[in-house]
């Protein structure tokens, strides 16, 4: 975090809150289905991660998720799949998807790592809901680590990780974006 030393106080409150404005209008977006707004947000060399994580012994932590381009995961795309995936739910034949899933998204937590030049790392915490059907609920609940770089007056994500707070998924499919 030592590029982050050279952001005052103010500068950093305002930075944070900046993010935070991102995220929640991000969150809105994919509440209110406007998944192509939300591609927009992503940095055309986005690696969005999601890994699978493992009930592991106290003292080997380093091996409850598992790791990038090496082993199994969620999640583990770029733009281009995740284009992919949106123009796949609008064909309405998306059986996971159709008819559409209830889903809220909150983010809550925000904090800034390090900022350096024009990209910010972010970690925060993150709460998804989603009712589908009449009597299907997940509950989606873990940790987000962003990397944000400027574009403009706004944001675009370079990188997120996506970590869950359960190892077993309990939901009958993963279509929802984080």
């Amino acid at each position: 975090m030592t590029a982050t030393k050279a952001l005052s106080p103010q500068e950093l409150r305002e930075l944070r809150l900046d993010i935070e404005d991102f995220f929640y209008n991000e969150a809105d977006l994919l509440d209110d289905r406007r998944y192509e707004d939300w591609l927009d947000l992503l940095a055309d060399d986005i690696r969005y991660f999601m890994p699978i994580r493992r009930n592991v012994p106290f003292n080997e932590p380093e091996r409850e998720n598992t790791v990038p381009r090496a082993q199994m995961s969620w999640f583990d795309e770029g733009k281009f799949t995740l284009t992919q995936r949106v123009q796949q739910i609008r064909t309405g034949s998306h059986w996971c998807e159709e008819p559409f899933s209830r889903v809220t998204h909150m983010v809550t937590n925000v904090r800034i790592e390090e900022a350096t030049g024009d990209e910010v790392r972010v970690r925060s915490r993150f709460l998804v809901y989603r009712n589908r059907l009449e009597d299907e609920e997940n509950f989606l609940i873990g940790r987000r680590f962003d990397t944000l770089r400027r574009d403009g007056s706004s944001w675009k994500i370079a990188r997120r990780e996506i970590v869950l707070d359960q190892s077993t998924l309990l939901a009958k499919n993963l279509t929802t974006f984080f």
